[in-house]
């Protein structure tokens, strides 16, 4: 099912989800979901806060970009290492027309959950790195315009209030 994508600066985007107790049936259902949602909005990850579940889910299909990915399910994320430095144009579904240049580690090593419980590491790098960087921010209550100056993040905030505003009087937006 394809779940609506809140939009930034929406209070629950600003808030830390919590830690997934037990994978089970339900939490496979949400990140089916996700997945479903992501692709429907053609984005390349989706943390379970942006569709108002504030638990530590993200969901990552870099494949558009590096064919030899596959998409991917982190249950309660955290960071074993960050390494080098890179600046990525950063958009984000829940913040559309956007982008920013935004600065990452160049390399991301997470130990995470699967679909199955399983504990994984898995050594990101190229966008895989970014995405999940970006969608663990997500997690921590951050979105990728935190990163960027005080003056842009109010310009993005502005359009972004105005294009919830004509979604909710079901106008056509022009963000």
């Amino acid at each position: 099912m394809v779940r609506e994508i809140l939009i930034w600066p929406d209070p629950i985007l600003k808030q830390k989800a919590k830690p997934v107790a037990k994978v089970d049936d339900k939490v496979r259902a949400l990140i089916k979901d996700m997945f479903e949602t992501m692709y429907a909005a053609e984005g390349v990850g989706l943390a379970a806060p942006q569709v108002g579940i504030l638990q530590r889910i993200i969901v990552l299909d870099t494949r558009p970009q590096q064919p030899d990915a596959k998409p991917l399910a982190m249950i309660n994320p955290e960071f074993v290492a960050l390494e080098g430095e890179t600046t990525y144009t950063e958009g984000c579904l829940s913040i559309p027309g956007e982008a920013e240049d935004v600065d990452r580690a160049a390399v991301a090593t997470v130990r995470y959950l699967d679909e199955d419980g399983q504990e994984q590491t898995l050594r990101c790098d190229g966008l895989l790195a970014i995405a999940v960087q970006h969608e663990t921010d997500h997690l921590e209550g951050t979105v990728f315009v935190d990163h960027v100056s005080t003056l842009k993040r109010e310009f993005i905030r502005k359009r972004m209030k105005k294009l919830k505003a004509s979604r909710e009087q079901g106008a056509p937006a022009s963000a």
